[in-house]
């Protein structure tokens, strides 16, 4: 049995000094190999969407009307960073103290996964007067499409305007979405609210 103890602690040893770099035993240093697994999970980043490739997709989306829009989602870019999936629609709102907001649209993930979503959202606030207008989302620290799924409160004093684009940041906490807006009207209180989204169109904005 002593002879089967040592021959393990022999093979340890054995194993312990193939792992430490030359020299090391003598320093008195052990080195210890992280496993395939681990070593990959540090290098396992989120792919994200320049702010060039978010200017073209709405470029292409909005057409003449987005000559802010550069600025926009720079300023945007600046606070927030790069997001890994954006959303394209559009959406039709009013107001007057309590308003309502319905929208659809098509979410795009960096990764090449996408899909319809819709939202609707109810607000609160010194808020009036109506809106139909196209939308762009930049949406932040996602990785599935069912993620963008639910309800994201909007981030009080997070509104304001760049470019004659409305901006606003709503959250989740896991996830933040970045609205960006342009139309007739402007209702920048909305962001007292919140937006609600669906995989499917339904008038029940709670």
């Amino acid at each position: 049995m002593k002879r089967r103890i040592a021959a393990w602690l022999g093979a340890a040893a054995l194993g312990l000094s193939l792992m430490m770099p030359a020299g090391a035993a003598e320093r008195g240093q052990v080195t210890i190999m992280p496993t395939a697994a681990q070593a990959g999970a540090r290098h396992v980043q989120r792919e994200t969407f320049s702010a060039q490739e978010i200017i073209d997709a709405g470029h292409k989306f909005f057409g003449t009307t987005t000559k802010g829009l550069a600025r926009a989602v720079e300023s945007v870019f600046a606070r927030q960073g790069r997001p890994s999936g954006y959303i394209l629609g559009e959406e039709a709102s009013g107001a007057f103290i309590g308003g309502l907001r319905y929208g659809e649209g098509w979410l795009y993930l960096k990764n090449g996964q996408r899909r319809k979503v819709f939202w609707q959202g109810p607000s609160i606030g010194f808020d009036a007067g109506g809106n139909g207008s196209r939308v762009l989302m930049l949406v932040y620290d996602i990785d599935s499409p069912r993620q963008i799924l639910g309800r994201f409160p909007g981030v009080n004093g997070s509104a304001y305007v760049v470019g004659g684009l409305d901006i606003s940041v709503h959250s989740n906490q896991q996830i933040i979405v970045v609205p960006i807006r342009t139309g007739v009207g402007a209702r920048l209180g909305a962001n007292m609210g919140y937006l609600k989204f669906t995989a499917r169109p339904t008038w029940n904005p709670f």
